[in-house]
């Protein structure tokens, strides 16, 4: 799956091939990867891939969830200089995606995590990157949310408004979903999130609410069905997300930190 995704992006910039390729001689050359701002390094696994395909040599200097700071040499390139600076933009643009968005992901870990909560990643992703984003949050310190539909069986408010009888079609839903597959269940109020939970639900996902509110879900829970898993989403930033985390609900969720992750700055230098 990687080597295929590698190659598209490569044709997408390659094209019908690199015209300096045509006028220019092959050389030995190394190069350098430079930070030229702070972050947290994701694209190890695909940069690995990418020089094995293009048969260029690494040697890492920061792996992937480490940091790194304004001026560090994060990793050294050597090979043959139409291969360099064929991949070049590539290579740049994978790491920098992935690590802008490991970068602000683990942000908010830092925030929730002396809370003992989980941060989740959605299915907000650009399309066809899904894979490839929700590895860079997880590279940043969140665990990943269901992949798609196949996933986990979600009910959202959408959902809810085609159900007549939520208890009977729970039943039915347990007896045809895989035996594997969790029921997380949307709920916009403190009373859905109840109901939510006495239907069977194992996860019920409290959308939009205030911290105050949460944390009555989360005394409920604990007092009549603690073996449910609640999590928090809808428009949690960064300065909110440690009041949610502090009333005690076991995950957030939030697509911010890969729709609103700003490219760090990162460049290549040939030495």
């Amino acid at each position: 799956m990687i080597e295929q995704f590698i190659r598209d992006v490569l044709a997408e910039d390659v094209g019908r091939g690199d015209l300096y390729a045509r006028v220019s001689d092959v050389v030995s050359v190394s190069a350098k990867i430079i930070a030229k701002s702070d972050g947290v390094l994701a694209g190890e696994e695909y940069l690995r891939v990418l020089a094995q395909m293009e048969k260029f040599e690494i040697v890492w200097n920061k792996h992937d969830g480490e940091r790194f700071v304004k001026g560090e040499v994060l990793m050294e390139l050597s090979g043959d200089s139409h291969t360099l600076l064929r991949i070049e933009r590539t290579l740049l643009n994978m790491l920098l995606h992935a690590s802008s968005i490991a970068t602000l992901t683990r942000r908010y870990v830092d925030i929730i995590t002396p809370y003992g909560t989980k941060l989740l990643d959605t299915r907000k992703t650009r399309p066809m990157l899904r894979n490839f984003e929700k590895y860079a949050t997880r590279i940043g310190g969140a665990t990943n949310h269901r992949m798609g539909l196949d996933d986990a069986l979600m009910l959202k408010d959408t959902h809810l408004k085609t159900i007549t009888h939520l208890e009977l079609f729970m039943e039915e839903a347990r007896a045809k979903i895989p035996f594997t597959s969790k029921i997380e269940i949307e709920a916009e109020s403190i009373d859905m999130a109840k109901k939510a939970m006495e239907v069977g639900a194992d996860i019920v996902m409290c959308d939009n609410m205030t911290p105050e509110q949460l944390r009555e879900v989360v005394e409920y829970k604990w007092e009549h069905h603690s073996g449910v898993l609640l999590e928090a989403s809808g428009n949690i930033t960064l300065e909110t997300i440690e009041a949610y985390a502090a009333t005690g609900v076991d995950a957030i969720s939030t697509g911010s930190m890969i729709h609103q992750a700003n490219w760090i700055d990162l460049s290549m230098k040939m030495d």
